[in-house]
């Protein structure tokens, strides 16, 4: 009668474990940056839109009552929900007042436009605080 080992039959190498677990390592590696970046892109997009939309809020409320609005919180409800936050999650926005050569009223000069107050810098190195729409 012959008797057989079952040691060795079953199971993994230590090599073959080795081996899988350097590229599973390797696909992380990859997909890791990648996925930092689209997170950022994303942040990025959010910016710009919530960027746009307070822009236009401010546009529409100035055409609308023939003055420019004196805080972001006259935007809301009659042409916003609510104010978006800013890319740092709270409310940094930096507000810039009206031409005077152009305001509606150059006694009680409004808000023009709006910016981010973040002080970090975009995926293409340029600062969130010098993106207006």
């Amino acid at each position: 009668m012959k008797f057989r080992s079952k040691v060795g039959t079953r199971g993994f190498t230590l090599i073959e474990m080795a081996v899988v677990i350097t590229l599973i390592l390797i696909l992380l590696a990859i997909a890791v940056p990648r996925y930092d970046r689209s997170i950022t892109r994303a942040k990025e997009a959010k910016l710009h839109q919530n960027l746009t939309t307070l822009n236009k809020a401010i546009e529409e409320y100035s055409l609308d009552k023939k003055k420019a609005p004196q805080s972001l919180e006259d935007l809301v409800p009659g042409y916003m929900k609510f104010i978006p936050e800013d890319i740092t999650g709270g409310n940094t926005w930096v507000t810039e007042p009206e031409d005077s050569q152009d305001a509606w009223d150059p006694n009680q000069l409004g808000i023009g436009s709006v910016h981010s107050g973040s002080d970090e810098t975009s995926s293409d190195g340029t600062p969130y605080s010098s993106w207006t729409h």
